[in-house]
């Protein structure tokens, strides 16, 4: 079924926009969020209307219950439903955990996992009247495995896993999947910091032999929104870096 609402938060660039446009051009409507990024939110706009997709932009920060409510309650008095949500908003952080302060504690849990929480549970309200959703939720390989100096982005992102397995046995009998997608080294803004010699190191530790691209999770977003009986799965692509 195309069609479908679909909103994405933290969607104006990286994985994030990767997955508005696949999922645009399948003939789904975007609403994708983004909080301070308003010129790529706009480059994202208009790109998406030259090639004729249907795509929306939204302002709004989601680990501020208000402004996530104002999101959906306009979207969905716009579009009468949201049919999938996608959980992409996150920030990276490292840090050494002796180091770690309680205002960083609370930026990168506000951001990584309170904001899915948030929005989430605002989401969940129609979804259940109408008895049918998806929610997918971009996780990490670290909060599977864990990552020496990434200590509080893994907490963050085994909390959002967790989240998806309770979640998807609490909401199954209302015929709403929940999913995470774990992606491994991906080629992100997020590690445009590290050295050409630290990336071909890690390539070298990938039985694939190659970092990941956005449209590698762009695509596996795409097979669990058309599916039908994958719920409570972390799935992680990641080349083979992780194996579990």
């Amino acid at each position: 079924m195309k069609n479908k609402i679909i909103l994405i938060t933290g969607a104006s660039r990286g994985i994030g926009r990767e997955i508005a446009f696949t999922l645009a051009k399948e003939g789904h409507i975007i609403v994708a969020n983004y909080n301070q990024s308003e010129k790529q939110a706009k480059t994202l706009k208009q790109e998406a209307l030259d090639q004729k997709l249907q795509l929306d932009i939204f302002q709004a920060d989601v680990s501020k219950r208000d402004e996530v409510k104002k999101m959906i309650d306009d979207t969905i008095k716009k579009y009468q439903k949201i049919d999938v949500l996608i959980n992409n908003a996150g920030i990276s952080s490292f840090n050494l955990f002796t180091d770690i302060t309680d205002n960083d504690w609370n930026t990168v849990i506000n951001n990584n996992l309170y904001s899915a929480f948030c929005v989430t549970q605002e989401v969940l309200p129609d979804m259940i009247h109408k008895k049918s959703g998806c929610i997918i939720n971009i996780s990490s390989v670290w909060g599977l495995v864990g990552s020496s100096c990434e200590t509080l982005y893994a907490i963050s992102k085994a909390g959002l896993d967790a989240m998806t397995k309770s979640l998807a046995k609490e909401l199954g009998p209302s015929n709403i999947r929940v999913n995470s997608i774990a992606p491994g080294f991906i080629n992100t803004d997020m590690n445009k910091n590290l050295s050409q010699e630290t990336i071909h190191s890690i390539e070298q530790e990938i039985p694939l032999g190659k970092i990941g691209s956005p449209s590698s999770i762009a695509k596996c977003v795409n097979w669990l929104v058309e599916d039908d009986f994958t719920t409570g799965q972390i799935i992680s692509v990641n080349g083979g870096w992780v194996i579990t």
